[in-house]
């Protein structure tokens, strides 16, 4: 590190971006209710590939080169719910080695093509089998690692070097930033090597701290926690942390108190941060603020309480922050009437729903197919009615009859090839009467009244039974 001084400039240059991990800043919450507490966020998100996950990538690295397991030209392959990986494609690009990810089906896109954009490898596999499985993560990375000569397992979920990270840097810069007083520090689990690191350093430097965990409701931890007792592990959707096991890495004696926190309620809480505070979190780090927040507004007498963000919220900008995901979910419209309204997910009133007009042109179709959710498109004239459908078959079929000059089939408008006949359904239907129209294989268009309020597609319907198991 190269520090020069040059009138009020201080000019700091890293000598590699591996320099960069850890230090990150704290922040105090302010514009939240804290109860009687002062409530500060560690933001990992500073790190270099966006998350806390850097500082025992780097680590775990290191110590498998110290000791032999990692040689020149070999492989690292490792289980993870994306950032571990990023961490892993971060330090293991910049020192020349082979990265294979093994990433369950339901991460965010954002973080498996950042992956991929560092140059590592990603095997997708199944998110709805347990430890034990042959295509379960961790199970399937393990079994990819014997297989491959020259690779090194990372296994963060044992590995001594992931805790140890946080035990040597998180805890002291949290212990250094914060004056020495720190009376709760709030936590979630996915490895453990977070809790177990900053634990352990704070047992012997802090004994006054007390380690919260936030829990996503359906992991197994919380409820181990609270009650000594193993449960059947349910489903969610944060990622990041949350488990179906205890990991070998997490240390769940170090903790005082634990909360399950449902998904809406994290996703809630990460967008209210952002809104709140500007803090652009994602939706683990909306957990650990959920379960602060409940942890501070509990206190009687004033407390001094720290979390982390524990990533970026740009990693998650197709679910936290999409409004479609959240509706596909129930989040955005909770109350159930049982009626075709129920089935609706992108709808016109709230700007969710994509449309065109009569007068526009294929080639704006085209470029909005990439960001819809439902195809055919409704054709809303100015007055706001529906009056047709156009999908990527219309496109299509235009091209191929001016296949000598695609730019005037791309300048022919929406009206010319559009669909009039059009099948619309009420709002306050029953849902049954939705099949009739997908066995036809037509869109329902639903009016509510006279005004439209979006389309409902066999997937839609699929989707409204998904989530009221």
């Amino acid at each position: 590190m190269d520090g020069r001084l040059s009138g009020a400039t201080v000019r700091i240059i890293m000598a590699s971006v591996l320099d960069l991990i850890g230090n990150t800043p704290l922040v105090e919450v302010t514009r939240i209710d804290r109860g009687a507490c002062r409530l500060f966020l560690k933001l990992e998100s500073a790190n270099p590939s966006g998350s806390l996950k850097d500082r025992p990538s780097r680590t775990m690295i290191e110590a498998a080169e110290a000791d032999g397991r990692l040689k020149s030209g070999g492989t690292i392959v490792e289980a993870t719910a994306g950032n571990t990986g990023l961490g892993l494609a971060l330090v293991g690009g910049r020192k020349g080695y082979r990265t294979l990810l093994v990433v369950p089906d339901k991460m965010a896109r954002e973080k498996v093509l950042h992956a991929k954009a560092m140059r590592a490898e990603v095997v997708t596999t199944r998110s709805d089998v347990g430890k034990g499985h042959p295509d379960y993560y961790q199970d399937l990375a393990e079994t990819i690692a014997r297989r491959t000569p020259g690779a090194f397992f990372v296994n963060q979920f044992a590995n001594p070097a992931n805790p140890q990270a946080h035990e040597t840097t998180t805890g002291p810069e949290i212990l250094r930033q914060m004056d020495g007083d720190v009376d709760a520090i709030v936590v979630g689990v996915g490895s453990g090597g977070t809790l177990t690191g900053i634990g352990r350093f704070m047992r012997d430097a802090s004994p006054k701290t007390a380690m919260i965990l936030a829990d996503p409701e359906g992991s197994v931890l919380a409820p181990y926690v609270e009650t000594g007792r193993m449960v059947q592990a349910g489903t969610w959707a944060v990622e990041g942390i949350g488990e179906d096991f205890v990991p070998p890495n997490a240390d769940l004696d170090l903790l005082s108190q634990a909360f399950a926190i449902p998904d809406a309620e994290s996703f809630a809480c990460a967008r209210d941060l952002l809104r709140a505070e500007g803090v652009l979190a994602g939706s683990s780090s909306g957990t650990l603020l959920a379960a602060a927040l409940r942890y501070c507004r509990a206190q009687a007498a004033p407390k001094r309480v720290v979390s982390l963000v524990c990533d970026s919220g740009a990693k998650y900008l197709s679910k936290v922050f999409n409004p479609i995901f959240l509706a596909q979910e129930g989040w955005s419209h909770p109350d159930r009437h049982g009626t075709v309204r129920d089935v609706v997910v992108s709808r016109y009133s709230e700007g969710t729903a994509v449309v065109v007009r009569p007068d526009d042109n294929l080639r704006t179709v085209f470029a909005r197919l990439p960001s819809a959710d439902v195809s055919p498109f409704p054709v809303i004239d100015e007055s706001g009615h529906v009056v047709g459908l156009v999908d990527e078959s219309d496109v299509l079929a235009a091209l191929i009859t001016a296949r000598d000059d695609p730019n005037a089939a791309f300048a022919r408008p929406v009206k010319q090839v559009m669909v009039t006949r059009l099948e619309t359904i009420s709002a306050d239907a029953p849902i049954a009467d939705l099949l009739p129209l997908f066995r036809k294989d037509y869109v329902a268009i639903v009016m509510d009244g006279d005004q439209f309020l979006g389309v409902a597609t066999r997937l839609d319907l699929i989707n409204y039974f998904r989530i009221a198991i």
